[in-house]
């Protein structure tokens, strides 16, 4: 049986760039971990119902629903994932019932718009409320009455983040009360959720593609997060183009080389109809190809030297739909994130 990277991990956070591919690498990420018999709660917690289209289910309702299986693992045994849409909101109308047994009361305040205006207000406050609802689902001995009617208690969490550039802050919500509230309820669930955050439990993976900006901002968002002292997991490089040409090949596309007669005469023997323009474009999209690769190539040099395992996944060529999730998977799984 293979193994993991992240034994003893219960919370995987998933961030990165915005349009690195973050939310299709932590449903993948779910996926792969269901793979090894884990019952997953998948979470998110930016409002776009990412998760429901990406599963192609209905849009999630604040409560946890099965929305898949995992492959099966070597014993045949399959775990599920489980998904949960978090909005501050919702989540400040149940923290009031909770703690402040205002149920009613709460949702009045909500059409009176006091909850929006508390969630908005006060952006340290709106963080708390949902990595508490997180926390929430990670600890031991969940309390019934959340949006977990029976309390189920998950193998591990994989939580769609904000992107690099707010993860630290997002996460690191002790410090961003520290200006709101000294003490009381939303204080000390802050500090609960710190105590999770900074464990061994919890790791926060981040995802990248290999062009110059999202690399930087990689190098940048770990950086911050060791600043505050939470843990740093692997970075995912995600959309990588094929790999198919060898470095010689590459060279001779790259500065123009290419035997055009060779090439003429590959496209006459494979019926098509040949002419200066066809192989003009295929010469020029090979050239573009080699450019790419190279500064693919110049950008995974320093990933590599961020000092954290790395973990490549491929651009579907038909798109990420929901057998390219399982594809995925199976490739997170093999190389040993899950």
């Amino acid at each position: 049986m293979s193994t993991t990277d992240w034994p003893g991990v219960e919370l995987h956070v998933v961030t990165g760039k915005g349009g690195t591919g973050k939310s299709t690498v932590a449903a993948a990420l779910a996926l792969s971990l269901a793979s090894r018999g884990k019952d997953v709660l998948l979470c998110e917690v930016e409002g776009r119902q990412g998760i429901a289209q990406m599963f192609d289910v209905e849009p999630l309702p604040y409560e946890e629903r099965r929305i898949a299986a995992g492959l099966p693992d070597e014993n045949g045994v399959r775990g599920n994932v489980h998904a949960l849409h978090i909005d501050a909101e919702s989540a400040l109308l149940e923290y009031l019932a909770m703690y402040y047994k205002l149920g009613r009361a709460g949702k009045a305040l909500d059409r009176f718009g006091v909850i929006d205006f508390a969630t908005t207000i006060a952006p340290g406050v709106r963080d708390v409320l949902l990595t508490g609802k997180v926390f929430e689902a990670a600890k031991d001995g969940r309390k019934k009455g959340t949006s977990s009617k029976s309390g189920r208690q998950y193998d591990a969490i994989v939580l769609d983040a904000p992107p690099t550039g707010r993860i630290a802050q997002f996460l690191n919500v002790n410090g961003e009360l520290a200006g709101l509230a000294k003490a009381g309820p939303i204080k000390a669930q802050a500090d609960t959720v710190m105590t999770l955050f900074r464990s061994k439990r919890t790791v926060i993976h981040l995802v990248t593609v290999l062009e110059e900006m999202p690399v930087q901002e990689t190098a940048d968002g770990i950086a911050e997060l060791r600043a505050v002292d939470l843990p740093v997991g692997g970075v995912v490089v995600n959309l990588v183009r094929p790999q198919d040409l060898s470095p010689e090949q590459l060279a001779a596309a790259g500065d123009g080389s290419l035997d055009r007669e060779a090439l003429v005469a590959d496209l006459s023997a494979a019926g098509l109809d040949v002419d200066d323009a066809l192989v003009d474009g295929l010469l020029g999209e090979a050239r573009h190809h080699a450019e790419r690769r190279a500064l693919e190539d110049s950008q995974r040099a320093l990933v590599a030297r961020m000092g954290v395992p790395v973990y490549e996944l491929p651009r579907l060529p038909s798109g990420v739909d929901l057998g390219g999730l399982y594809e995925l998977a199976g490739l997170l799984r093999e190389q040993g994130m899950a």
